[in-house]
């Protein structure tokens, strides 16, 4: 049991497995995109954008206790609790300022709930991990080595950051062209972050694509004794060994006669 709540049966399982397939990816999106609508320029679409991800928590909250009455008694389920409580909209209400800091929070909250919660996308931050200490370490030692190239000659190569940042900058595609190698040394790290870069990108185009087109498995809380599957009983075998007996009975009846009306030599 987790903290009272009652096990799980087979519908309720397969009801969640259905339904975590369809809104792990709104959900991801509902948690993310507000990170990215914080311009000052732009307060109605940033209104819009937190109020629709709150609601998109709201709904999945909602779903999840149709499904199971007591998901507010599991781990997972105060957790969703908390984040629809403090993501919701308070800036709406005259006078009250919300905690952007907070909600900030909340909201990684939420995709961090989510990566833990699916096998899927638990593989996909597996992934994206192990890529990213990877292209980190290229970035890292072809930074440094452009610097030792082009910093005794190229102004725009002052330091170790300037040389980071134009890593990073690379790595990423964006190219704003403010700091550009000069020696050939240094370019060769240009095309190695580059390539790095491309890569990285198709890795992460791969893993979207395979996050929202396979259903992840149903999952289980930690402390949850919910029952499994039988695929194999004693008497479902039992029962297709008498079938498979009777079929290899038929077989052995429809040769006899076929070997009947074979004639035989005569001498």
């Amino acid at each position: 049991m987790a903290s009272g709540a009652a096990a799980l049966t087979t519908e309720q399982l397969e009801a969640r497995r259905r339904w975590q397939a369809r809104s792990n990816p709104v959900i991801f999106i509902a948690a993310v995109v507000p990170l990215f609508v914080t311009s000052p320029q732009t307060r109605w679409v940033q209104v819009v954008v937190g109020l629709g991800s709150w609601l998109v928590f709201v709904a999945d909250l909602v779903v999840q206790l149709r499904i199971d009455p007591a998901y507010l008694r599991r781990r997972n389920g105060k957790i969703d609790l908390t984040i629809v409580l403090v993501t919701f909209p308070y800036y709406l209400i005259p006078g009250v300022s919300g905690g952007s800091a907070i909600l900030l929070l909340a909201r990684l909250a939420r995709v961090v709930r989510l990566l833990l919660a699916t096998a899927g996308l638990r593989r996909f931050a597996a992934r994206l991990g192990k890529v990213a200490l990877i292209a980190g370490a290229i970035v890292l030692l072809a930074s440094l080595a452009a610097y030792q190239a082009e910093h005794k000659t190229n102004p725009e190569f002052a330091t170790v950051g300037d040389a980071l940042w134009w890593g990073i900058v690379t790595l990423t595609t964006v190219g704003y062209g403010d700091i550009v190698p000069k020696t050939t040394a240094g370019r060769l790290c240009g095309v190695a972050i580059m390539i790095t870069g491309i890569a990285v990108l198709g890795v992460l185009a791969g893993s979207l694509a395979s996050l929202f087109n396979v259903e992840p498995a149903p999952q289980e809380e930690p402390g949850d004794s919910e029952p499994q599957a039988e695929f194999t009983t004693g008497e479902s075998m039992r029962a297709q060994l008498a079938a498979l007996q009777a079929q290899l009975q038929v077989i052995q009846r429809r040769l006899g006669e076929l070997a009947e009306l074979v004639p035989r030599d005569t001498e």
